[in-house]
């Protein structure tokens, strides 16, 4: 029996959940609206299509980069409050599938746009890390994996203490626990939901970016999202910190399980492994390790 190899160990685990932090940053955008309105955006990938593909057109025809990020940035701004306004504030008090199907009706509307305006081809997007092995005492880890995860964990912690701290924050916080008791005491509801929507908007242009520098801007980008759920699952839907913890989990998990038992299932089971742990943990706690309790909600 041969000795077990703790650096490699470390190192797939290290890439696990350097990866599970960008998989939190997309969950993140579910998160801030599911919070505020109920709703699960499932538009929420092809907001990050639009974004990734909106930055690298711009940067293409020679604009720099800080000011197609801005100009990126103001149209999901605009995106998102024009999203809240037509969509779903008409749809307020309707059930949750009615809002399910109108962001998946929505979803395909966006990703239509993107490609009527920008075109269909696929993008490289560079973003000046070298995505090379770098030395960590034994251990090798990806340069743009830890530059990624950086820029993914500054995100969370600008949206954590955003909502913790300022005013809008605090309204945004009150409408989550009781968007009646919100608008009881004066506070301005369809403002709060513009503001979410924009910040779910930035959250997309990030995601977008380090997911579009990873993998290339091209339509299959939107199913990004897909990775989200199982995050959604184990976390809880209404939980910021969730989003957090489950996505380390879930990125932690799938590349373990794909290293050392993936031979057994003819390898490839990165791809679904996920969704297996998150069909396990539905049957045992369906709201998830930070959600609200079910019974609570009701």
């Amino acid at each position: 029996m041969t000795d077990f190899d703790w650096l490699f160990f470390t190192e797939v685990l290290v890439g696990g959940l350097l990866s599970g932090v960008m998989y939190s940053l997309v969950a993140i955008g579910f998160v801030l609206i599911y919070k505020t309105s109920g709703v699960l955006n499932f538009a929420q990938g092809a907001m990050l299509l639009f974004a990734a593909l909106t930055f690298v057109s711009l940067t293409e025809r020679g604009i720099s980069f800080p000011l197609a990020f801005a100009i990126t940035f103001a149209i999901m701004i605009v995106i998102g409050i024009a999203v809240e306004r037509a969509v779903l504030r008409p749809l307020t008090n309707k059930p949750p599938i009615t809002l399910f199907m109108a962001t998946l009706g929505l979803s395909y509307v966006i990703e239509g746009a993107a490609q009527l305006i920008w075109g269909a081809q696929v993008h490289g997007l560079d973003l000046g890390i070298e995505d090379v092995p770098f030395d960590v005492g034994g251990v090798y880890i990806s340069q743009f994996d830890i530059f990624a995860a950086i820029v993914a964990a500054s995100m969370v912690l600008l949206l954590s203490v955003f909502f913790r701290y300022t005013r809008i924050g605090l309204g945004f916080r009150a409408v989550a626990d009781d968007q009646f008791a919100a608008l009881a005491v004066g506070l301005r509801l369809r403002w709060i939901w513009a503001t979410v929507w924009a910040a779910a908007g930035l959250v997309a242009l990030v995601a977008g970016l380090l997911w579009g520098a990873r993998v290339g801007v091209q339509f299959s980008l939107s199913l990004i999202v897909l990775k989200a759920l199982p995050v959604l699952v184990l976390g809880g839907f209404d939980s910021i910190l969730g989003a957090i913890v489950g996505g380390l989990l879930i990125g932690a998990s799938e590349k373990l399980a794909e290293v050392y038992i993936g031979e057994y299932f003819g390898g490839g089971i990165e791809g679904w492994f996920a969704y297996v742990i998150a069909l396990a943990f539905l049957l045992v706690r369906p709201s998830g390790l930070f959600g609200q309790k079910l019974v609570e909600r009701v």
